[in-house]
């Protein structure tokens, strides 16, 4: 099984303003949604929706609106009690295709909220499954959270993958390879926080072609122990750094709606691939048309299956 650790859910909210946003200025709303949010949640819709055993795992009141949400999408999941609301993540879309992100830090998690969802995240495993700890930590979580919990999550025979940023992701970093995840999803700036070099100038150098800082740092950081780093380019595409090796693949052609999300549907599909014994190149293909798929899609929209395109033929070896 599948098994997904949001460690700061939302409620993620998208208006369209159907026209340029324009600061100061008085706007009308053309289309309002909203969709329970968290990276960790997002990867666990990807992986169920196409048909895999998956549970999120996230703190949450029984009666907060996010519940029913999750309920309402019919996603297994599993929440600690807390006593603060879920936050609200806004996100505006207007023209050119721009998308404006307001992200809400979540209400503190006491101690004993924290050991609670620790005790419900670890109690839900198996040896064997595979577990994503994805996204930013609530406030009152240490920042070296993830770092514990790799370590924990290894202890109970798990894989363990991380999806985060910032102070966590530089916990994690400076732990290597002592420990060490099964895979780590980062994008480019990411990539350059771990390693400190410009990750819009890695991002910018991959979209002429030039690979090299990428590979080398993905490379790198699989060297230090983790098992594969997918690393994603946004328009220029995607690298996965494993097995001693990379491999590289560009990004289809498609709209662009909302990129909300689409790091955490190349991610479930890394997931799928892998659960499906797919190899490395067979992994990023999916991952990346997961991801292409879900920029094409309003809000925060996980696709299905039936909507994703997969072509292993644009993959090639760095």
């Amino acid at each position: 099984m599948i098994i997904t650790l949001t460690a700061n859910p939302s409620l993620d909210r998208t208006v369209d303003l159907g026209g340029p946003l324009t600061p100061g200025g008085v706007h009308r709303i053309g289309s309002d949604r909203t969709q329970p949010g968290g990276k960790g949640i997002n990867v666990a819709l990807g992986v169920h929706r196409a048909g895999l055993p998956v549970l999120a795992v996230l703190p949450a009141a029984a009666a907060d609106p996010l519940i029913a949400l999750l309920d309402e999408a019919g996603l297994p999941h599993r929440s600690s009690p807390v006593a603060g609301r879920v936050r609200t993540n806004l996100t505006v879309l207007s023209s050119p295709e721009t998308t404006t992100k307001l992200n809400e830090p979540g209400s503190e998690l006491t101690g004993a909220e924290v050991a609670a969802l620790e005790e419900l995240l670890l109690g839900s495993v198996s040896s064997g499954d595979s577990v994503m700890l994805s996204g930013s930590l609530a406030p009152g979580l240490p920042v070296d959270e993830y770092v514990r919990l790799v370590e924990a999550l290894h202890d109970a025979g798990t894989r363990v993958g991380v999806d985060t940023s910032d102070a966590p992701l530089n916990a994690l970093a400076a732990a290597l390879p002592r420990v060490a995840p099964d895979f780590l999803k980062p994008n480019a700036e990411e990539l350059g926080q771990i390693l400190g070099v410009d990750g819009a100038s890695l991002e910018a150098q991959a979209a002429t072609g030039d690979l090299a800082g990428v590979r080398d740092a993905a490379l790198d950081l699989h060297r230090q122990g983790v098992g594969a780093v997918l690393v994603t380019l946004g328009a220029a595409g995607g690298l996965l750094a494993t097995e001693d090796r990379a491999w590289y693949c560009p990004s289809p052609a498609g709209r662009v709606v909302s990129t909300v999300g689409a790091g955490d549907s190349a991610t479930a599909g890394y997931l799928i691939a892998r659960e499906k014994g797919e190899g490395p190149g067979g992994r990023l293909a999916r991952a990346l048309a997961y991801g292409t798929a879900a920029v094409g899609l309003p809000g925060t929209t996980i696709p299905r299956p039936d909507q994703v395109r997969v072509d292993a033929g644009r993959v090639r070896a760095l």
